[in-house]
């Protein structure tokens, strides 16, 4: 076998790989003798059939599965004896291929490509740290109490805070317009759902006020339709409500589950949730801030057949949330779309890779069940969901690539400079 590697441009070679005829030709005429001894044609007794009558009725359709596979072993050897590692489908196309010649065929692919790591010494590195206060875990129990508050009509004018339930119907130059329309809509005024100026201009309304709203859909609107567009609301007002808030007592407690109905108890439960859920978001954005930093400092050309394929994974990943099984439809998406996001991902995985490799970094055992426990936590049957993982090593290495990319973040923020931003629960959480 001879092969020759040429690049075309950039992750681009072009294998050409020639395969003696006496390779091919004494394949085919190995089938042909097996398939002599079993095959039935009209005029020759089972396995008394010349091998010319069998070459003649089957040596194309022997030949082209030799050459097939021949071409698809070769490749693999081919590319081994090279060392090279492809990325993706190779596209093949024949050269010389016909009887009593040698096989020609060319691979064009792409190739991975070699990752060298920049050093990070002397980097600056933001990391996020912060702490459950008293006054954010007053603010998540006034939060709790909103949530279960209990609302009651009033007959005076409506207030920030209210909630009012209005019919309503806007026009654009006097016509209608898709979505312009609504009847008994609860709007809680000061929540912001609505375009700016509409809970504004309720404020003060009572129940039976019928009133005109001029107001402007943002630029930014999500309908492009009427995206910058004055309108003009029509709304009737048909009640206003004010909410009465649970007093912080034993019943309050017990219907967050707190059996004996302690306060001290619900406050417990409710600063350990809220610690689990700020250490989940403080590794998720400190580990953005890494990995953002490695891409910036390794910039590497990736093979586009792997970005397709991602991308094409990504596009069939996002239509299967939009499908809505009720009508069976859902939004045709482009996969260009995804075409940055499969990009960065396939960059980012080699990096991680290779740094993974060089620096001989482990998933902890320990960190993994540590993982594992935490994320069962916050389930009825936390046992359920720990033996539902280690039943099954695909899913338990899911959890495994989680510590990985943690082992990564630990490892970077140990070599560079790093400055320390606190922050309050808000602020982690995106709210503040």
């Amino acid at each position: 076998m001879q092969v020759s590697v040429e690049t075309t441009d950039g992750l681009e070679r072009r294998m050409t790989v020639e395969l003696p005829v006496e390779r091919i030709d004494g394949e085919v005429q190995n089938r042909l003798q097996r398939a002599s001894r079993n095959v039935r044609i009209k005029g020759f007794r089972p396995g008394k059939v010349p091998l010319k009558v069998v070459a003649q009725q089957y040596g194309k359709q022997i030949r082209d599965e030799v050459v097939g596979e021949l071409i698809q072993a070769s490749y693999f050897e081919a590319v081994g004896q090279q060392s090279l590692r492809p990325a993706g489908v190779p596209a093949i196309e024949p050269v010389v291929n016909e009887p009593g010649k040698a096989l020609q065929y060319t691979a064009t692919f792409e190739v991975m490509p070699e990752v060298t790591l920049a050093d990070v010494a002397g980097v600056k590195l933001e990391k996020r740290v912060a702490e459950i206060s008293e006054a954010d875990l007053d603010k998540m129990m006034e939060t709790l109490r909103k949530q279960r508050a209990a609302w009651e009509k009033v007959e005076r004018a409506a207030a920030e805070g209210d909630r009012l339930n209005i019919d309503f119907k806007g026009t654009i130059d006097g016509e209608a317009f898709a979505g312009n329309s609504g009847e008994a809509v609860p709007v809680t005024l000061g929540s912001n759902r609505m375009i700016e100026g509409f809970e504004a201009g309720l404020v003060g309304a009572k129940a039976g006020d019928e009133l005109t709203l001029n107001l402007q859909f943002p630029e930014e609107y999500a309908h492009k339709e009427v995206a910058g567009k004055p309108v003009q609301f029509t709304v009737k007002v048909n009640s206003v409500e004010e909410s009465r808030l649970p007093e912080l007592d034993e019943e309050f407690a017990k219907s967050f589950g707190i059996g004996d109905g302690s306060l001290d108890a619900l406050r417990q439960e409710v600063r350990q949730n809220m610690e689990r859920e700020m250490r989940q978001a403080l590794t998720e954005g400190n580990k953005q801030v890494v990995m953002n930093k490695l891409l910036e400092l390794n910039p590497i050309t990736v093979p586009q057949a792997l970005v397709r394929e991602e991308a094409e994974a990504l596009r069939q990943q996002m239509q299967q949330q939009l499908y809505r099984p009720q009508d069976k439809s859902g939004i045709e998406l482009d996969v260009e779309m995804f075409r940055e996001q499969a990009q960065r991902r396939i960059a980012l995985g080699l990096i991680l890779s290779e740094l993974i490799r060089s620096k001989e970094l482990k998933a902890d055992t320990e960190k993994v069940r540590a993982r594992v426990e935490e994320l069962a936590s916050t389930y009825d049957e936390p046992q359920q969901v720990i033996d539902w993982y280690y039943g099954d090593k695909g899913r338990l290495s899911q959890v495994e690539s989680l510590v990985l990319e943690d082992a990564v973040v630990d490892w970077v923020y140990s070599q560079v400079e790093v400055t320390e931003k606190s922050g309050s629960f808000d602020e982690v959480m995106g709210r503040g």
